[in-house]
């Protein structure tokens, strides 16, 4: 019996080793805005060993979120602008995410989907391109500001996300404006008057955990050691 116990115990713990030892692995999902590619893969390979990632462009991305695919990836990362969504689409991408996916959705990715208020609610947050009622309130057309200098506070240091990071400076681009989902844990934040205060948060959506962080317009972001952190934890944290 104890032999039998001892061989179980090594066997758990092997177990454990080896699932501890395998990379996360995220699926990127760009499409509808340009972006720096070299630089934007030189950050996420980084990340390795740790984390390992592909890259899928809708909207042949949709296909990744159908049941067969999604065994695939461990984690969804948002790096898109798309805005054509069919009802079928829309139905498989809301139930791959409420079933367990995780995202974490990266800058002009609150700009998507115009016509989808469910992804709105997905990630808890929206740029709105056009004057838009929601959820009772009218929202006018957000701004934007590209190549600003501005500092980005961190609301909780003790956060997953935020661990070990401390307040920092990054050049990039702000957006003023957009709607945040009330109840959201908020991460970041700035004092920048040409950004909408909170620009970091955390939620939840179904059985997944989303984080949203509104900066990495270009390289210089992808090449900020704190926010290369911040994301990185982020992807951690999620799955």
């Amino acid at each position: 019996m104890k032999r039998y116990i001892s061989s179980l115990f090594l066997i758990l713990a092997s177990t454990l080793i080896l699932s501890a030892s395998k990379p996360i692995r995220i699926l990127v999902v760009t499409g509808g805005h340009g972006y720096k590619t070299e630089q934007f893969n030189a950050m996420l390979a980084s990340f390795s060993p740790k984390i390992t990632y592909q890259v899928e462009e809708f909207p042949a991305a949709f296909n990744m979120f159908l049941p067969e695919n999604r065994d695939k990836y461990d984690v969804l990362v948002f790096y898109h602008m798309w805005q054509k969504i069919t009802d079928e689409q829309a139905r498989v991408f809301e139930e791959c995410i409420r079933n367990g996916k995780p995202v974490v959705a990266l800058h002009h990715s609150i700009c998507a989907f115009d016509s989808w208020p469910g992804y709105w609610d997905i990630i808890g947050g929206k740029y709105f391109h056009a004057v838009t009622t929601f959820k009772g309130k009218e929202y006018q057309p957000c701004t934007y500001i590209h190549d600003l200098h501005f500092n980005v506070k961190v609301v909780n240091p003790k956060h997953p996300v935020t661990k070990g990071v401390a307040d920092f400076g990054i050049f990039d681009e702000t957006y003023k404006g957009y709607y945040v989902e009330e109840g959201v844990t908020p991460l970041l934040t700035t004092d920048e008057p040409s950004s909408t205060p909170l620009i970091g948060w955390a939620k939840q959506y179904g059985k997944s955990k989303i984080v949203v962080l509104q900066s990495g317009h270009d390289a210089p972001t992808f090449e900020n050691q704190n926010f290369r952190k911040l994301l990185k934890q982020a992807i951690i944290w999620v799955k």
